[in-house]
C-alpha cells in the first residue's frame, strides 16, 4: 500500500516522495537557487514500481508546488525534461 506524495525541503534542496510499506518507493529531488528556480536533478522509482505513473505524479506535484510558491522549474533530469515536453501546460513554470 502506498501513501500520499510527501514533501520535505531545507534552504537549498528538497524532495517529493512516495513511501510504501518498506520505505521510499519513488522520489524526485531538486535544488533551489537564489533566482526562485528549483532544478529537478533526479527522479527515481524502485524497479518493482516502475510503469505505474509514480514519477509522473511526482513531477506534477513539483509543478503544483512551483505554481503555489511563485517558482520556476528547470527540468535537468531527463525524465522531468520529457514530462515538460509532453505536458505543454507545464510551460508556465519552466525556467
Amino acid at each position: 500500500m502506498e501513501g500520499p506524495i510527501k514533501h520535505r525541503e531545507n534552504d537549498r534542496m528538497g524532495m517529493f516522495y512516495i513511501e510504501g510499506e518498506k520505505g521510499v518507493i519513488a522520489e524526485l529531488t531538486y535544488t533551489k537557487n537564489s533566482d526562485g528556480v528549483i532544478v529537478i536533478d533526479h527522479t527515481e522509482v524502485k524497479r518493482q514500481y516502475e510503469g505505474q505513473g509514480k514519477a509522473t505524479k511526482l513531477v506534477a506535484a513539483a509543478v503544483h508546488f512551483a505554481r503555489q510558491n511563485n517558482l520556476k522549474i528547470e527540468p535537468l533530469c531527463p525524465f522531468a525534461e520529457v514530462m515538460f515536453e509532453r505536458y505543454t501546460e507545464y510551460s508556465d513554470v519552466r525556467a
